[in-house]
């Protein structure tokens, strides 16, 4: 009687931390929860801020329309701070303590890396929309971008042709990190390959969030005029990039004399930047906002709205994460139920039309077909497209790394 009485007299809460009674309560049976796990401090906010916007639109969105399997969305925001142990810690919490459903996140491979333990130990699902450097297949991750073989590839294919400007020596400028580093193994075989020569390639690594880039482009410009044809494939990352593209325009290096491929900057970056001065420098994307669709039109018209401004600008990776998540509902929808099995299994072979026109498909190695384009920088902080392919089936797996002949 004793123990009854005073059962009956503990709030509900209380029996739950002391686990005399099990289950969610009437209102999480009601709600699916999302995690979303981008850096809104440090390094990486420049770029990840945006990706967290995103995501809360498109909740919005679908509970508009009445939420999926008759259950509100709830998203979960949490700041790993451009901390990559932290993403780890948070994704743990998110999946144990916050019981979402999936979880949409992380920008650097180094916090995608990171994390990936944490998913494949408990058995969640991580919507990833970045390019990255391939070399890695889980079943617990979407990838929702390129990899080096239908982006990187392409671009350098392009910069060697007539139309790219023939360019024949290479300056590989990254951050220092396992997404630069690895991409550039793949792009160095690639390069030696078509007979690139090791004197005709320079590689170069920075920290993250690093800004004194005197030496540094002193170094690309005594390269650049060697005689050859010379170009410099970037893979800086995060805010490093303004403080490089001022030190760029200071000491006067243009694109008609070494340009600049990018594989980590788009609209967003641009805003802090005088873009009069890298008129002509490049960026190598699946989408650009400048894209000129019905679909693409509506979209950013849409996303100003949510964002209540006029001038917001779009990305590769916004509508990489706009396509995720639209998959991701399709997927729970024709699975009828948020179990990570069931919406693994259901997420193969979704599509949907993006924003940029073409049909974006999910594989069955969790990688999606895409185009790549090339864009140069124009000054109004947009970008001119140049050149365009047809969408492309990726291979996670480079093909000109021989460790990987077996593969893909």
């Amino acid at each position: 009687m004793k123990l009854t009485r005073r059962i009956m007299g503990t709030g509900m809460a209380a029996l739950f931390a002391a686990g005399l009674l099990s289950g969610p309560t009437h209102a999480e049976e009601d709600t699916i929860k999302i995690g979303v796990l981008h850096s809104l401090s440090g390094t990486m906010a420049i770029s990840e801020t945006i990706l967290k916007d995103l995501i809360l639109w498109q909740v919005d969105e679908i509970n508009a329309k009445g939420g999926l399997l008759g259950k509100k969305v709830e998203a979960v925001v949490v700041d790993p701070a451009s901390d990559w142990p932290l993403f780890a810690e948070k994704a743990r919490e998110l999946i144990q303590r916050d019981k979402v459903a999936a979880v949409f996140g992380c920008w650097t491979s180094v916090s995608r890396k990171s994390v990936l333990p944490v998913f494949e130990e408990l058995n969640g699902l991580l919507y990833y929309p970045l390019e990255y450097e391939g070399e890695e297949s889980s079943k617990n991750v979407f990838y929702g971008s390129s990899v080096p073989d239908n982006k990187a590839i392409p671009a350098i294919e392009y910069l060697m042709s007539e139309d790219g400007g023939g360019i024949k020596r290479f300056i590989l400028e990254g951050t220092d990190y396992v997404y630069p580093r690895t991409s550039n193994k793949i792009i160095r075989a690639f390069l030696k390959s078509k007979g690139v020569a090791d004197e005709d390639i320079m590689e170069n690594y920075t920290p993250f969030g690093f800004s004194d880039w005197q030496t540094e482009v002193t170094a690309i410009k005594t390269f650049g005029t060697a005689g050859k044809p010379t170009a410099v494939i970037s893979t800086i990352n995060g805010d490093a990039n303004v403080p490089f593209y001022k030190e760029l325009a200071n000491q006067g290096v243009k694109a008609a004399d070494i340009p600049v491929i990018a594989f980590s900057v788009g609209e967003e970056e641009l805003k802090g930047l005088d873009t009069s001065k890298l008129v002509g420098h490049l960026a190598a994307w699946s989408y650009f906002q400048s894209i000129d669709t019905p679909e693409n039109a509506a979209f950013i018209a849409k996303w100003r709205a949510y964002m209540k401004n006029p001038n917001q600008v779009t990305n590769d990776p916004v509508e990489s994460a706009y396509n995720h998540i639209r998959m991701w509902a399709q997927a729970v929808e024709k699975a009828g139920t948020t179990d990570v099995d069931a919406v693994r299994e259901a997420m193969i072979g979704q599509s949907v039309v993006s924003p940029g026109g073409n049909t974006v498909t999910m594989n069955a190695n969790h990688h999606v077909t895409k185009p790549v384009l090339i864009g140069e920088v124009n000054d109004k902080g947009q970008f001119d497209i140049v050149y365009r392919s047809e969408p492309m089936a990726p291979k996670p797996w480079s093909p000109y790394l021989p460790e990987n002949a077996a593969r893909n």
